[in-house]
């Protein structure tokens, strides 16, 4: 079993002593069960419901107040309401707007019992019992796919311990671009993951990639408001992966007719069932970078592993070459992004990608970075070489001196020069370092003064 990060932030929410009760966000099978079920071998209760079966959600349905519902949970489930140790898991809470009323309660008159709730359908069918969740009552944290630290972790050798060395070893920085390598191409899905581990088989991994695409598309009636928009949903999640990586327009989405109207709103309910993001530009070169929702959004979805197979992509990385070469590079940036959003798992904020403010500009950095009280760029290569013409102009602009590039080379600390004569510091990471993105610029600032 792959170890989680969630599972970290799970054990420090149970000390707080002002915790509330915890909704666990995600898309279906990114593991928030089986995470919840490690967390919960280490109370000596662990009461789980699933309120997706008819005899777990008829304990809510009866409508009973709190301390009678609960009774009822621990009459059925065989559970001592004693036992001080205590987790109590309410799975796919969604199916009962009674269950999700209730997690206030729990905050006022149970503080003692720890309620962990899990989802993935959770804002459309709120929407849909026109119910709300209890604000200022509950707290949230978000599970992704598995990260590249996690897929590390879990193949023998001492991957951690390279990663965690700023800056890493030399000695470990081609074997761990491999070991990127296979991930991008295979993906975070933790079923997936978990077989290609084991068996190193991209073959057995079919059956499993077509399960979940199947899975997500059956889910689109789960999704629909109404039934008119049940053939826009189906449309943006087949088309979907095959334009992750892109800057989008809602008109004619993925070749079709629709219209924007339609097709903005079946891909914001699919970024609320996490399936997909949409990450708008913003024009600020300092905090807070306030995204720009006239302009057209970056698309990324879920997993990259599954934008591979959808586009049939993997068996490029059998041949030789970097990976910024595969899908003219907009798998390093897909991949890039992923890696952003997971290391978020406290809020639902998305990264923000560079854009000039100039009317018709094509200037575009690939992301930007809150640093301190900075905002980094950091712009994705797709090889070793290349120009910088748009973290250049950024860096014109910005009241710092620190820029990030992300590419298939070393790592490499230098003072740059824009054209117009500005001096920065550029630190070259390889791609696999973005989760340390951080550490990494804390070692550049350590590194020496300002460029000037």
């Amino acid at each position: 079993m792959i170890a989680r990060r969630i599972v970290d932030a799970l054990r420090a929410w149970r000390q707080r002593p002002d915790r509330k009760p915890l909704v666990l966000r995600g898309a279906r099978q990114v593991g928030k069960t089986t995470s919840v079920n490690l967390f919960g071998a280490e109370f000596r209760q662990y009461v789980a419901l699933n309120l997706d079966h008819p005899g777990d959600r008829e304990i809510f349905d009866q409508g009973l107040p709190l301390e009678r519902t609960l009774e009822a949970i621990f009459f059925l489930k065989n559970a001592d309401p004693a036992e001080a140790s205590t987790l109590l898991f309410l799975d796919e809470i969604q199916s009962s707007p009674h269950a999700v009323q209730l997690l206030r309660y729990f905050a006022e008159e149970r503080a003692d019992l720890a309620v962990v709730a899990a989802g993935s359908l959770l804002e459309v069918a709120l929407d849909r019992y026109q119910a709300s969740f209890p604000v200022g009552r509950v707290e949230f944290l978000y599970q992704y796919p598995l990260t590249f630290a996690e897929y590390a972790a879990a193949v023998p050798g001492g991957w951690r311990d390279a990663m965690a060395a700023v800056p890493c070893p030399d000695y470990a920085v081609e074997p761990l671009r491999r070991l990127f390598r296979d991930y991008v191409m295979v993906g975070g899905m933790p079923e997936v993951a978990a077989s290609y581990l084991e068996h190193r088989d991209l073959g057995r991994l079919t059956r499993l990639y077509e399960g979940l695409l199947v899975s997500y598309a059956d889910d689109a009636a789960k999704y629909a408001r109404r039934p008119a928009q049940l053939g826009h949903l189906r449309h943006v999640i087949e088309t979907a992966p095959l334009q992750a990586g892109e800057r989008i327009s809602f008109q004619g989405f993925g070749g079709s007719s629709f219209r924007s109207r339609e097709m903005a709103e079946a891909l914001r309910t699919l970024e609320q069932a996490m399936l997909l993001f949409l990450l708008y530009p913003a024009t600020a070169v300092e905090p807070p970078a306030l995204p720009d929702r006239r302009k057209s959004p970056r698309l990324l979805y879920l997993d990259t592993g599954l934008v591979n197979y959808r586009a049939g992509l993997q068996t490029g990385f059998l041949s030789p070459g970097g990976l910024g070469a595969l899908y003219r590079g907009r798998l390093a940036e897909h991949v890039v992004g992923q890696e952003l959003i997971a290391a978020d798992l406290q809020t639902n904020d998305k990264p923000r990608f560079w854009v000039r403010q100039k009317a018709g500009a094509t200037a575009e950095v690939d992301y930007l970075h809150r640093y301190r009280d900075r905002l980094v760029p950091v712009e994705v290569k797709s090889g070793k070489s290349g120009a910088l013409r748009s973290l250049h102009q950024f860096m014109q602009r910005a009241d710092h001196d620190l820029a990030v590039r992300l590419w298939d080379g070393d790592i490499d600390l230098h003072v740059a020069k824009t054209p117009a004569g500005r001096r920065f510091r550029l630190l070259n990471l390889p791609y696999f370092l973005v989760h340390r993105l951080d550490a990494c610029l804390d070692w550049a600032e350590r590194e020496g003064a300002g460029a000037g």
